[in-house]
């Protein structure tokens, strides 16, 4: 039953945004058009989430009938800054969602309205602790840009109808729809513009189930964590999963995450607002995190999981400060400038808390090519750092059909040995897409904690075996590969086959027969 209301709600959802698409079509592009339509799911949701705050509060004391949004905005100013203590910004009620989508169609400076609503909520956090989390959120959001449309009119006429399509999705409480609604819209715009987006976001998409699975690796046996980290963190989906599946409440500390990318960093934090994370629980950086990591005074991580770019360029050598950075010295050599991947893992490790676990998900390159690579995993397996190598199924992930693994770290191991996993049939096929059901994901993690030998599926190593394969860190040179081909019994073959013979020895007797009776 669950399922099938599952489907229904992302169904609708998606049905709403392919209508917003078909209404855009031509004058905003696939990349552009994401970020107005989650930009306007982000204004709705915090003038709806402020509203609902404010109305509980006068509600519980009474006041039945009161509603924020048809206070005036001189009456709605005196409790500007208990708002922005408590809220970490502020909306008056004017520049609601639900009021200015009331106005919108009679209103002929629209745009310049919504643009002076997007600064005013930026502002209103201005100076306080959260200011941080809302300075430039709506930047990538232009509403007087010309490709809505080339006089202010039909930009309007576009504004409104994101407006419209926005505010009839029904997205419910965000916090109880039993999919996650702005995560799936993510993905699904990401599905629609794949291929523009490997290219102009310089991202790939980690799919929710596999942010799952990286979440459950590193959370088993337990039922809350200090605080999770992800060191390319894109839109956040990856952190998200963990108050998805443990509760944001269990995330004691909070919520981290750097993003070079400046539009998918304002992603994040937009994402972190819509899954009801307060202000004060996450802390995003944007930033190079390889050469200018931001969270030095928050670190170690109880729990930390990344699906980093593949086989980036970085500064590497040519920066001399890097070979003596406490995350990169230890392994006495910087990863290659043309593959950052190692450099990635290297200070995911660093910043791993002793009872920690890290789940990485890695481009296979890593685990066999020699150079400065060999010897950075050579570091790991003689420090017995990595606990399991997964290989996943290929065509997982938007931009890419590689099949990537996932490393698994961890500081405090009990045996001097790794798991290797083949799970590349762990899938079913969805058009063109692999995709990992629930299923896969249980059976995953059950093979992964229960740390055994299966035939054709897992094997663990010791590290001293790993040490004489030359530190190569691929699956298949542990898991043997299912012969799967029809075996044939050679003695019976031949005996088939000289019955054929025969039979055809007796055929042709009995047509010569034939053939002289005839003449």
């Amino acid at each position: 039953m669950l399922n099938s209301i599952k489907e229904q709600e992302r169904e609708e959802l998606h049905k709403a945004i392919w209508n917003i698409a078909n209404d855009l079509r031509g004058s905003v592009d696939g990349w552009d058009f994401k970020q107005y339509v989650l930009g306007f799911m982000f204004y709705r949701y915090i003038s709806e989430n402020i509203t609902n705050y404010i109305n509980a509060d006068e509600h519980a004391a009474g006041n039945l009938s009161f509603d924020y949004a048809l206070l005036s905005d001189v009456e709605a100013e005196q409790i500007r800054a208990d708002m922005v203590k408590t809220k970490g910004f502020f909306i008056l009620p004017s520049q609601l969602f639900v009021n200015v989508r009331k106005m919108a169609k009679t209103n002929p400076d629209l745009n310049e309205m919504l643009e002076k609503a997007f600064k005013a909520i930026e502002s209103s956090a201005q100076g306080s602790d959260s200011e941080r989390n809302f300075k430039g959120l709506f930047d990538d959001i232009d509403v007087n840009s010309n490709k809505l449309g080339t006089t202010v009119a039909r930009r309007n006429e576009k504004l409104i109808k994101l407006l419209d399509s926005i505010g009839d999705m029904k997205l419910g409480n965000y916090k109880d729809n039993t999919i996650d609604a702005f995560g799936d819209a993510y993905e699904f715009l990401m599905g629609m513009y794949a291929s523009n987006a490997g290219k102009s976001g310089g991202e790939y998409f980690t799919p929710q189930e596999v942010s799952e699975l990286l979440t459950r690796l590193t959370i088993v046996d337990k039922t809350e964590v200090n605080k999770v980290y992800d060191p390319a963190c894109g839109s956040g989906s990856l952190l998200l999963k963990f108050a998805k599946i443990l509760g944001r409440e269990n995330v004691r500390q909070g919520f981290f995450g750097q993003e070079i990318n400046l539009t998918t960093y304002n992603l994040c934090r937009i994402n972190m607002f819509l899954h009801d994370i307060d202000y004060d629980h996450f802390y995003i950086a944007n930033e190079d995190t390889l050469t200018k990591p931001q969270h030095w005074d928050y670190e170690p991580f109880e729990a930390i999981v990344s699906n980093p770019p593949y086989s980036t360029k970085w500064e590497g050598s040519d920066n001399p400060l890097l070979i003596n950075d406490t995350r990169f010295s230890p392994a006495g050599i910087l990863a290659p400038k043309s593959y950052a991947d190692m450099a990635f893992i290297m200070h995911s490790l660093s910043w791993l808390a002793t009872n920690g676990v890290a789940a990485i998900v890695c481009f296979p390159g890593i685990f066999y090519r020699g150079g400065a690579e060999q010897k950075i995993r050579k570091y790991l397996i003689e420090n017995n750092y990595i606990d399991c190598i997964i290989q996943l199924p290929s065509n997982l992930f938007f931009g890419t059909s590689i099949a990537t693994c996932i490393m698994v770290l961890k500081k405090s191991k009990f045996s001097d040995d790794v798991l290797f996993i083949d799970a590349s049939t762990e899938c079913v096929k969805v058009t063109n897409n692999n995709k990992l059901t629930q299923d896969n994901i249980e059976n995953i993690v059950r093979i992964f904690t229960e740390r055994k030998d299966i035939d054709y599926t897992a094997k663990v190593v010791k590290n001293s075996v790993i040490a004489e394969n030359d530190f190569n860190l691929s699956v298949s040179t542990y898991v043997e590969k299912e012969d799967t081909r029809e075996k044939i019994d050679i003695n019976e073959l031949n005996k088939q086959i000289d019955e054929i013979v025969a039979r055809e020895e007796v055929l042709r007797a009995e047509i010569k027969k034939i053939i002289a009776e005839i003449k």
